[in-house]
């Protein structure tokens, strides 16, 4: 999936997608925030945060008053649209890095083969480790073979009860060395579905 295209010529781009929907993501709490605060949420540097701001300024994303930067009903919408949602899992230390992040791809388990290409995607993207899980016949898996359901019942109850997965969906969890690390991996894995 592609947010943001990246021109053929001219400055390189600082970020990825994964930036620019977390930035959107940052802001879809309804408050007020500034650009430099934004742009450290984000995993960004301030030149790349005032292009991204431009752009959402452009699509109507966004406000940008002195005040600070606001999201818009259609920033919202367009946000609602992409079929990814970040959630927290814990896998009680089933994922490598100091921090972790989950993310609910939604319809997307029939794309899953064994899940090294979305650990590959999230490792590439500066994760420490990505786990991903799929439910197959039933069971809460972590592909290629191993069942949740059976080897940590109590986890796999807990995953289906705050996650609300279905058969459809597909849940990754990265790791990184810092917060923005895990969350820039799992949505460069989840971008990867999309």
């Amino acid at each position: 999936m592609k947010i943001m295209d990246i021109p053929a010529f001219g400055p390189m781009f600082r970020f990825t997608d994964a930036n620019v929907y977390y930035a959107l993501y940052v802001l879809s709490d309804g408050k007020r925030i500034g650009r430099k605060k934004l742009a450290e949420e984000a995993g960004v540097g301030e030149g790349s945060m005032r292009r991204i701001l431009d752009k959402f300024r452009e699509w109507n994303f966004v406000q940008i008053k002195q005040t600070g930067i606001s999201i818009t009903k259609a920033g919202l919408v367009f946000l609602d649209q992409i079929p990814v949602r970040l959630i927290d899992v814990d896998l009680q230390g089933s994922v490598v890095g100091d921090f972790t992040q989950g993310v609910i791809v939604y319809g997307a388990s029939s794309k899953i083969v064994n899940g090294m290409q979305q650990r590959d995607a999230g490792i590439k993207a500066g994760a420490e480790g990505c786990t991903t899980i799929v439910i197959r016949d039933g069971k809460l898996m972590i592909p290629p073979d191993w069942n949740m359901d059976e080897q940590t019942p109590e986890l796999a109850y807990k995953i289906r009860k705050d996650t609300g997965i279905t058969a459809d969906d597909v849940i990754i969890v990265g790791g990184g060395s810092s917060k923005i690390a895990a969350v820039e991996a799992v949505l460069n894995a989840a971008f990867e579905l999309v």
